[in-house]
């Protein structure tokens, strides 16, 4: 069963911390780059558009961190959440939920912490070593913001530590955490300690299984989460003009460049890159996987490689079936970042039931909580 049961979806953007905004891919735009005038560009966008969230990514590429850029940007958005992504391991875990709790008060509890499992740059790691330092560093995390100590003991990490320095914003849990992988490790991680699994377009029939599978898994933890779908989309008033753009889009393609810049990324060797380049693979000759759901993207980006394309009503049509599969999030983009963000907000966002999931779990507070940056009496020790 999925947790939330309500027929609503938290509609959220992606911002470009990571490089790779274009109006042609493949080619490197030098306008606009990643840095944090056109990025917060993008962030304010999606905010005035009404987008709930808005997905900060992390990798090690010419861009911007996404703890700084978020701590930056915060003080400029005022509505929109932040999803904001950090891979286990780069930060010691106290300290880790000590500047995530710090991100939370700025934000004033419109953080949500999207958990990434990958290598470290310029290392290979064992994988079963990766998914017990993700497993504990969210224990870390989890304790840290609802608990008076944190307590791991684990076969990374052995700490006891007051929790205090990193008690966040938001209550009941603190920050949702959101999490993607198509490995048992990666799934059995999420399943046990994260609130939203994320995943990769696929076909309908693939995802229904993934979906399946996740909800098993979860109910072995007696957990139930929510599931999220991270997609492009291209939206046209007629289909010949969204099927017209994505010619467009590729025109300037060559495939030799198109694999320097997917091999860039911590992921290109990850099995969910390697399902997204199989997607493609049985797609027709247009590269449709299957109605509307094209996979042209994957020539010349690792990760997220096929988007939605059609008219309004057609892009509809196909958020509500994956609503009736279980989704509860979708975390879009489109290429250029900021005309694509306008396009869908204009034509499809108001048509869709649009929340914020921190808000629908209970975690933001409506009045200010007493925490050791609020109110709280601090004491000698903290």
């Amino acid at each position: 069963m999925i947790r939330t049961s309500d027929r609503v979806a938290e509609f959220s953007w992606f911002c470009d911390l990571c490089g790779g905004d274009t109006a042609y891919l493949g080619v490197v735009d030098q306008e606009r780059r990643s840095n944090f005038e056109h990025c917060k560009d993008i962030l304010l966008t999606a905010e005035t558009m009404g987008f709930s969230n808005i997905l900060l990514p992390t990798s090690y590429v010419v861009g911007q961190d996404p703890i700084a850029f978020a701590s930056a940007v915060s003080q400029h958005a005022k509505r929109i959440n932040l999803l904001v992504a950090i891979r286990t391991g780069e930060l010691h875990p106290p300290m880790l939920a000590r500047s995530l709790a710090t991100l939370d008060h700025l934000l004033e509890g419109r953080m949500t912490v999207n958990i990434i499992n990958s290598e470290l740059p310029g290392t290979k790691e064992d994988p079963q070593f990766r998914y017990d330092r993700c497993a504990e560093t969210i224990q870390v995390l989890r304790q840290s913001w609802a608990q008076d100590r944190v307590q791991v003991h684990g076969k990374v990490y052995d700490f006891d530590v007051i929790s205090a320095p990193s008690k966040s914003y938001q209550q009941n849990g603190g920050p949702l955490l959101y999490f993607g992988g198509l490995s048992d490790g990666a799934k059995e991680v999420c399943a046990e300690h994260c609130d939203v699994y994320l995943i990769w377009p696929d076909t309908e029939a693939n995802l229904a299984f993934h979906l399946d599978d996740m909800q098993t898994r979860a109910a072995r933890f007696g957990r139930s989460i929510d599931f999220g779908l991270r997609i492009h989309v291209i939206v046209r008033e007629t289909e010949e003009e969204a099927r017209a753009y994505t010619h467009q889009l590729m025109s300037k393609l060559d495939d030799a460049e198109g694999q320097k810049l997917k091999d860039r990324t911590q992921d290109v060797k990850s099995y969910g890159v390697a399902m997204q380049e199989a997607l493609r693979a049985k797609a027709d000759n247009e590269g449709y996987a299957e109605p509307h759901l094209w996979t042209g993207i994957n020539r010349a980006r690792s990760g997220c490689g096929a988007a939605l394309v059609g008219t309004p009503e057609q892009i509809i049509a196909k958020i509500q079936r994956y609503m009736d599969m279980g989704f509860r999030a979708f975390v879009l983009s489109g290429y250029p970042l900021i005309e694509e963000c306008k396009k869908f907000g204009e034509l499809v966002l108001p048509h869709l039931p649009n929340v914020k999931l921190s808000e629908h779990y209970g975690r933001t507070p409506k009045e200010t909580p007493i925490t050791p940056l609020t109110t709280a009496t601090i004491l000698a020790g903290q």
